[in-house]
């Protein structure tokens, strides 16, 4: 029954496509990024179907604005809504989260650890992290390392990764890039090889206690892609993938619309058979393929490195992570 599940839905299929028919009350899921684009619509998505989703945002003014059709559709599906402070980029910020998260004590389903940052230009976080891997690997791994007793039997982690993580292996002898000249795709590509390898490391860790973990790709999304880009830097980028390809027989790269982006981020939440995801990289609602080292960076064409799924790999960056952010996480937590 689950090949013929995940058969049902691919590249085009949207958050209403896997979730029909769903019945998602008495669920409760935690969304990180929920001011904009992805993180909106999957809370959305959820709530409509009866979840109560708690929304994890930085600016919770503006999360706030961009929450409204999230409540309204709450209320029509039987679902609820409520946001909590988190800038991953302040790990002060992100142990308070936790720290409210484990107060009130209540079991998660499942968290989708979805907010994040791309190609943004040099700097650092609060904790003199490299912005894209401080943000978007290693406050997520604090966050959900220290919430990880409220997630209860039969729950997931759900990483947003990127087919972007194809630019770079993680660089663990460099993290914060004080010998390697930075490149701002490359410093994407390492955050997001980490946000699978996490979900490989966390998956290992948990799935005897009945908890899985996967990492996802939404696909090319035009909301998301070009906030910190160098103006044509994606145009380029779509030609090349193009050329690639009509060499290969193929059709023109496509755009995902915000539902069909959110859709396997669902999928893999709620939808998919939990052994079938666990451990692994999903994209367009099914699980991808290893593609060899030597495949042409297409950023948008499927498949999954084999680094990134590497379990010694996986070990290492935790060990890495763990000594960067000062805080042990045992397998007991």
């Amino acid at each position: 029954m689950a090949s013929t599940m995940t058969n049902m839905f691919g590249a085009t299929s949207t958050t209403e496509d896997v979730l029909s028919g769903i019945d998602l009350r008495g669920k409760r899921i935690l969304v990180t990024g929920v001011s904009a684009g992805l993180g909106v619509e999957t809370a959305r998505s959820l709530t409509a179907h009866g979840a109560h989703v708690i929304g994890a945002a930085r600016d919770l003014a503006k999360a706030e604005k961009a929450t409204a059709q999230v409540r309204k559709d709450a209320i029509d599906g039987g679902g609820s809504f409520e946001l909590i402070e988190l800038d991953l980029a302040s790990l002060k910020s992100v142990r308070a989260c936790a720290d409210r998260l484990l107060a009130k004590g209540k079991s998660l389903d499942v968290i989708i650890a979805n907010a994040g940052v791309m190609a943004t230009a040099f700097g650092h976080t609060i904790d003199g992290f490299e912005t894209q891997f401080g943000t978007n690997h290693l406050g997520h791994f604090v966050l959900v390392n220290r919430i990880a007793s409220l997630i209860r039997a039969g729950g997931r982690l759900i990483n947003l990764s990127s087919a972007g993580h194809r630019y770079s292996n993680v660089d663990l002898e460099d993290p914060n890039f004080e010998r390697t000249p930075y490149e701002p795709f490359v410093a994407y590509g390492r955050s997001k090889t980490a946000n699978i390898l996490f979900a490989v490391a966390f998956d290992r860790r948990h799935r005897e206690r009945g908890v899985r973990a996967g990492a996802v790709h939404p696909g090319g999304i035009r909301t998301e892609l070009g906030r910190y880009s160098e103006p044509g830097r994606i145009e380029k980028l779509i030609e090349q993938i193009n050329q690639q390809l009509a060499a290969e027989g193929k059709g023109p790269f496509q755009w995902k619309s915000v539902p069909q982006g959110a859709a396997t981020s669902v999928w893999a939440a709620v939808v998919a058979p939990a052994d079938e995801i666990g451990g692994q990289y999903c994209e367009n609602c099914h699980v991808g393929g290893i593609v060899p080292d030597a495949t042409p960076i297409t950023v948008i064409s499927e498949g999954v490195r084999a680094y990134a799924l590497d379990p010694d790999n996986a070990e290492v960056l935790w060990r890495k992570s763990e000594e960067m952010v000062g805080e042990s996480f045992s397998l007991s937590r």
